[in-house]
């Protein structure tokens, strides 16, 4: 690992990292994470019975908006052009969680790691607003990164993660 902090200039002040003379390479990312809930509330999920509407869907919606969204909420993020995002949701009813995965894909400068680590924050965040009127002890956690591949630093698959090729 570098010693230096990529995001501070020689006076030691944030500042965004200059990609510019960076290669454009491929690079793929992915996110997972979990919303744990009451078995009534994952009940209602699974039935698509919840007041608001259909929590999946609207928050997958909100995952991929939020990935767009990226560079406008976190500070010093460069803007990505993906040319890929998706998020999947599972009900593990064993845990009485909604699992989220994102992947994404883009060929750029910079890494697409923050846009799905930010879609799975906002898809858990979207599924949290949608039943909190039912459910007010679920809780949001579980959101790491799995995959990162392309780029100078070289490819991350984390240990337990099944599904890398």
């Amino acid at each position: 690992m570098s010693e230096k902090l990529t995001h501070l200039d020689e006076q030691g002040r944030a500042d965004m990292v200059d990609v510019g003379d960076k290669p454009d390479t491929d690079r793929i990312a992915v996110a997972e994470g979990a919303i744990y809930v009451q078995p009534e509330t994952l009940r209602l999920i699974k039935e698509g019975n919840m007041k608001k509407g259909d929590v999946l869907t609207v928050a997958r919606i909100a995952g991929i908006m939020g990935a767009k969204k990226t560079s406008e909420l976190i500070p010093l993020c460069h803007p990505v052009p993906m040319t890929k995002i998706g998020i999947e949701l599972w009900l593990d009813e064993g845990q009485n969680a909604v699992r989220i995965q994102a992947k994404a894909r883009t060929v750029g400068k910079t890494g697409i790691e923050m846009e799905v680590l930010t879609a799975v924050s906002i898809t858990a965040l979207t599924i949290y607003d949608m039943a909190k009127a039912v459910d007010r002890t679920m809780r949001i956690g579980d959101i790491r990164l799995l995959e990162k591949r392309g780029g100078m630093r070289g490819d991350y698959v984390a240990e337990d993660y099944k599904d890398a090729d």
